[in-house]
């Protein structure tokens, strides 16, 4: 029998001093979204794949030397350029799916560029429990944006 799911939510807000225009293209082209939307760096390169449209899929597979691969699998859901960003998404560590996620990116003017909200509802499998690390991993990812954006 497995376990039962847990469920979290978390809600992330950044402010970038860049147009909300350029935040999204960072989501929406691959060139710039492989530059920060990637594991730490001992990972190594990762196998990225995009088709950012609604209806589109994304996949991103990474992990450590000699570790699980790390697979992310979206599917865009909602996309209102330049405000709005809505994917679901399965995250499996090797064969195991631990997640199901569903992730909003909202994008609004803010005085000195860009204010984003993502928030993320998750489904947590089979006794992986652990939406503190998510919430950490996302935060994480969001700095690399802000690298991205500025470079």
């Amino acid at each position: 029998m497995t376990a039962p799911v847990k469920h979290a939510t978390f809600t992330i807000e950044r402010d970038y001093p860049v147009p909300p225009a350029k935040v999204f293209q960072a989501f929406a082209d691959p060139k710039i979204k492989t530059r920060w939307f990637k594991g730490p760096d001992e990972w190594g390169a990762n196998t990225y794949k995009s088709d950012f449209r609604v209806g589109g899929r994304e996949s991103n597979r990474a992990g450590p030397p000699g570790g699980d691969v790390h697979i992310f699998d979206s599917i865009y859901m909602d996309i209102v350029t330049n405000e709005r960003i809505v994917y679901c998404y399965d995250l499996l560590v090797g064969a195991k799916k631990i997640s199901v996620s569903l992730a909003t990116i909202e994008l609004t003017v803010h005085s000195a560029g860009t204010h984003l909200t993502f928030t993320e509802q998750g489904a947590y499998l089979d006794g992986y429990d652990d939406a503190g690390s998510r919430e950490h991993g996302t935060r994480h990812l969001l700095e690399q944006l802000a690298v991205a954006l500025i470079g």
